[in-house]
């Protein structure tokens, strides 16, 4: 039983529905922050509790929100990130001031550059000691002005709670990103009866979400007269809950879809007009139908350079149909012939209305065949090797149901999990993209494990390295049971890193090995969890059988082959369709 739970008086539950949650009474600048995160529909949160923070933890004390301890405050800022992913609602972290502020910093910068809605809430220490380097004093609000959508001083008790209402309607509204609320101590602690409204963005936020008649004219008909057209589905079609307007718009035109990473799951990797996703690690196919398509609809994407290799050779051939809902997005990376600003939904559905015809594309629809057979993603895996990484990604997705959650850190293993796990619905494939944050797969799994619901799976691919960044988090779930399987592709490497030097560095591995890597699996007992070590291939099947069905948190740790690098790969600033298979070819 927790301790708010406990702390329920009869009285209280006799006073309230079973169906109905209890609101916070507004007294205090602290509560009505609580009052206004349950206007929210905010049920869960992450945080560690500290000094300035603590009179809003007090207020939580007596609230129906689900407060999760973290054992460090960026585990919450990425947990809270991938519960808004697996959600669709914004998740919520809190800290104390200063260093547990400054400890967030890492997870709303990870956040900002994925457009991920978040909302943070951060101790300070009393108004009038702002500025006189007192205790846990941290400028957080100028140190986050640069990673969040906005922030807010929130400088009164009567307004306050109107304020974090505000924040986190703006954290969804529009291009998703975080924002935070820095709460002096005084403004917690002072009395107030003023109760907050419902949640609402800013008056002067109104993005536009239905485009203008000319662009979507323009668009449509340069649709209809392409002959190699190719739909870029990227993370705003998810964000902006597209997903299905957009894989109709695929299969009633008859028109080829790459994705981004971000993308991954926007259109399932197994319909035939899916050709997974592009970028420095995409498929071979996929970059092949960029190189030579004629006419790029990309929606929801900003185009960053591990997608596009060298800008000036990107989609050389084509002309570039770009649906966003920032304009500041259009044009930045990669020039839009036909720019289209709006919601990503109600554009796609705007240009299917006016478009008269289909592109006839049943030639290049068979080309793009051609490339997958030509390309294909497949691996060797001698038994005299050590094990595959690529194999176990794959036992894993066998072994799991189709809608799995699958999260992961940054490294080798997160392109081997995004390449060889079949993704067919959205919001399944939770990662560190933009900023590529080593250790973001643990913390991300306890978010997303706390978000789905309970018959849901949920996997973590993560790297040796990656692991060991957050692996305090393990503790996080196993005081809280979490149903979570990890699984550690162990190289005892920096796995990208060492790639790297060996390709573009002479092979000089400068601080690149990990051979003092722990027994993770005893580690795991340690924490509570269980753990399996695996070493071949014959090993990996019941290890993963077992560990599934373990109801808590398990790892395993794969033994995998410490040479095997990631392939397709595209060179930094190289062409798309000047992909290597090999390390010989880069």
């Amino acid at each position: 039983m927790s301790e708010r739970t406990a702390a329920t008086t009869d009285a209280d539950a006799s006073s309230q529905s079973d169906d109905e949650p209890t609101q916070t009474e507004v007294t205090s600048g602290a509560t009505a922050v609580v009052r206004a995160l349950e206007n929210a529909g905010v049920e869960t949160a992450f945080g560690v509790q500290g000094g300035a923070i603590m009179p809003i933890y007090d207020a939580l004390y007596h609230s129906d929100i689900r407060h999760v301890t973290m054992a460090h405050e960026q585990g919450a800022a990425h947990a809270a990130d991938a519960y808004g992913v697996v959600r669709g609602d914004p998740g919520v972290c809190l800290a104390t001031s200063g260093p547990g502020a400054t400890n967030l910093v890492t997870g709303i910068a990870d956040a900002n550059m994925d457009s991920d809605a978040m909302l943070a809430l951060t101790g300070q220490v009393p108004s009038d000691m702002v500025g006189s380097d007192a205790f846990q004093e941290t400028d957080t609000t100028g140190v986050t002005a640069p990673i969040t959508k906005h922030n807010y001083f929130a400088s009164s008790p009567d307004t306050v709670g109107d304020t974090v209402g505000e924040a986190f309607a703006l954290a969804a509204e529009g291009r998703p990103g975080p924002t935070l609320v820095d709460l002096p101590k005084d403004t917690s602690l002072g009395e107030t009866d003023r109760e907050p409204g419902d949640a609402r963005p800013p008056e002067t936020c109104r993005p536009r979400t239905d485009p203008d008649d000319a662009q979507v004219e323009a668009a449509a008909r340069a649709i209809e007269q392409a002959e190699n057209p190719l739909l870029l589905f990227g993370g705003g079609v998810v964000k902006g809950n597209a997903t299905d307007v957009a894989r109709n718009f695929a299969t009633e035109h008859q028109i080829p879809v790459v994705t981004t990473m971000p993308g991954i799951g926007a259109m399932p990797e197994d319909d035939e007009l899916c050709l997974s996703w592009a970028g420095m690690h995409g498929t071979g196919y996929a970059n092949m139908a960029i190189t030579h398509t004629d006419c790029l609809i990309a929606i929801g994407t900003r185009f960053d350079d591990r997608l596009t290799g060298g800008i000036d050779t990107f989609a050389p051939e084509a002309e570039v149909v770009h649906v966003d809902i920032d304009p500041a997005e259009i044009s930045k990376n990669i020039h839009a012939d036909y720019p289209v600003v709006g919601d990503a939904g109600t554009a796609i559905e705007r240009i299917g209305a006016e478009m008269e015809h289909s592109p006839d594309a049943r030639e290049w629809r068979e080309q793009c065949l051609v490339w997958k057979d030509e390309y294909p993603m497949d691996y060797a895996a001698p038994e005299d090797e050590p094990l595959k990484p690529q194999f176990v990604v794959e036992a894993l997705d066998e072994a799991t149901p189709d809608e799995t959650i699958v999260t992961s850190g940054v490294g080798q293993h997160q392109m081997w999990a995004a390449q060889y796990w079949t993704f067919r619905e959205p919001r399944r494939w939770v990662s560190s993209h933009g900023l590529g944050t080593m250790g973001y797969g643990l913390p991300a799994a306890i978010g997303a494990r706390l978000a789905a619901d309970d018959d849901e799976t949920v996997v973590c691919v993560d790297g040796d390295a990656s692991f060991l960044m957050t692996i305090q988090e393990l503790s996080v779930a196993v005081r809280e049971d979490l149903d979570i399987t990890i699984a550690i592709l162990n190289n005892e490497y920096i796995g990208m890193v060492r790639q790297w030097q060996d390709a573009f560095f002479e092979g000089r591995r400068m601080a690149a090995g990990y051979e003092w890597c722990p027994q993770f699996d005893k580690l795991a007992e340690a924490f509570g969890a269980r753990g399996w070590t695996v070493d071949s291939y014959d090993e990996v099947a019941d290890a993963i059988e077992e560990a599934l069905a373990y109801d808590g948190p398990s790892v395993i740790d794969f033994h995998v082959d410490p040479a095997e690098n990631v392939y397709p790969m595209v060179s930094s600033g190289a062409p798309n369709g000047k992909f290597a298979l090999s390390e010989d070819q880069l």
